[in-house]
């Protein structure tokens, strides 16, 4: 048996917990209730326990090589302290990394707690075992609520000076535009978030023009973006209007990370990314009209998505050389899990 580590995906909602080997094979999962009212040693303690409770089951199969924590929010890379986080109320100012460490006891220079924004470890796991997998140089944006992202360089993670790159969210697509939480005006998650998806559709709503949008809305008390997309496969036209906006915001959103960075591959995660077939044409026609980069190492058929791909056309070096990739993400909601497991083992 491969030695093996454990992955954290700490969220507002759901706590899950993971042995993986070194070689990227989930051992066991455990998925419990994140009971934020009980307050962070509450959470942690649990967390702790069924770590714990994995390393046991499996320390005599392999060598315990560490524990990484993927956790929403601000987070001091250099202290482990969790600045702020909207998901997990009570966690402000936090020392999530010292209390995991206190609580599992253990000794210094043996296995060791990461702990990471979620959105990195995503990136890290999509690069290890997902679309990216064996590409070195990446990026995922989750389109969720709002819109995360990390950057892989070199097979690591990219932090930048504090730990704060690859917030993809919080550029800024229209200057003058709806105001953000962050306090800015026009963020790309106002625009191409699933929040924003549900937005344009109440919008479209209250001009009395989409009929099939209102009646969605008055029947269903979770009408959202899902809600819009099966509209939209139904043909419904002002469905399919909020998806190329959609589409287009994401071009433009896209476009100058592209110029930016020069990436290999650009994965999209999170939820909205399911809705590929309707924002996916518009959004490539933006970043051809927007991105000298990607006008210059598109792909020939740049809508088919990595794993529509052929065995023969399945080698990294085969999908990526000299070619921009974008596609979507392959492994849900464990992509944060393999890549917080990936990262208690990377050098640091």
């Amino acid at each position: 048996m491969p030695d093996f580590s454990i992955g954290v995906d700490l969220g507002g909602t759901n706590l899950r917990i993971a042995a993986v080997t070194s070689d990227g094979q989930l051992l066991e999962k455990v998925t419990l209730g994140t009971k934020t009212a009980l307050g962070p040693n509450h959470v942690i303690t649990e967390m702790c326990d069924a770590i714990q409770r994995l390393t046991a089951t499996y320390q005599h199969s392999g060598k315990f090589l560490g524990a990484g924590v993927g956790i929403p929010g601000i987070i001091d890379l250099h202290t482990g302290m969790l600045r702020k986080s909207a998901n997990l109320p009570g966690f402000e100012e936090y020392p999530v990394r010292d209390e995991i460490e206190r609580r599992l006891g253990f000794p210094k220079n043996a296995a060791r707690v990461v702990l990471e924004n979620d959105a990195n470890v995503a990136a890290l796991g999509e690069q290890w075992l997902g679309a990216a997998r064996g590409v070195p140089n990446m990026a995922v944006a989750t389109l969720g609520t709002g819109i995360g992202g990390g950057i892989v360089l070199d097979g690591k993670i990219w932090h930048g000076m504090n730990g704060m790159a690859g917030e993809f969210g919080h550029i800024t697509l229209e200057p003058n535009g709806h105001l953000c939480g962050c306090g800015n005006h026009g963020c790309a998650e106002k625009y191409a978030s699933a929040s924003a998806i549900t937005f344009m559709a109440r919008a479209a709503i209250a001009t009395g023009a989409a009929p099939s949008l209102a009646q969605a809305a008055s029947s269903d008390p979770e009408f959202g973006a899902r809600s819009v997309y099966n509209l939209a496969l139904q043909g419904d036209e002002h469905a399919r209007q909020i998806f190329r906006t959609f589409g287009s915001y994401l071009g433009i959103l896209l476009a100058g990370l592209i110029n930016v960075l020069n990436l290999d591959m650009f994965v999209l995660g999170g939820g909205v990314s399911s809705a590929w077939d309707a924002y996916a044409p518009t959004m490539f026609d933006e970043l051809r009209a927007r991105s000298l980069v990607y006008a210059a190492t598109a792909p020939a058929n740049p809508l088919m998505k990595m794993n529509d791909s052929s065995p023969k056309d399945s080698a990294p070096e085969s999908r990526t050389a000299r070619k921009t990739i974008i596609t979507q993400a392959l492994l849900g909601s464990d992509a944060g899990l393999y890549g917080a497991a990936r990262a208690a083992v990377l050098p640091g």
